[in-house]
C-alpha cells in the first residue's frame, strides 16, 4: 500500500512537472489589458445575483403568502 503511494505520488510530482514547461506567451498576453473584460464579467455576475436574490425572495413570499 505504501508503495503504491510512493510510485503514484513521484509519477505525480515528477510526470505534472514535465508539463509546466511550455511556450512563453507573455509577449501576446502582455499587450492585452483584462480590467474591462473583468468588469463585464462582475457587472453580468452581479446582475445575475440581484435577479437570483429577486425570484428567491418572490418564491419566499409567496411561500409564506400561501401558508396562511
Amino acid at each position: 500500500m505504501l508503495k503504491i503511494f510512493f510510485v503514484l505520488l513521484f509519477s505525480f510530482v515528477f510526470g505534472s512537472s514535465a508539463f509546466a514547461v511550455g511556450p512563453d506567451m507573455t509577449g501576446l498576453t502582455a499587450a492585452v489589458d483584462f480590467g474591462t473584460v473583468t468588469t463585464a464579467v462582475l457587472a453580468i455576475a452581479g446582475m445575475l445575483a440581484v435577479v437570483y436574490v429577486a425570484v428567491k425572495g418572490a418564491s419566499i413570499g409567496l411561500t409564506m403568502l400561501r401558508s396562511k
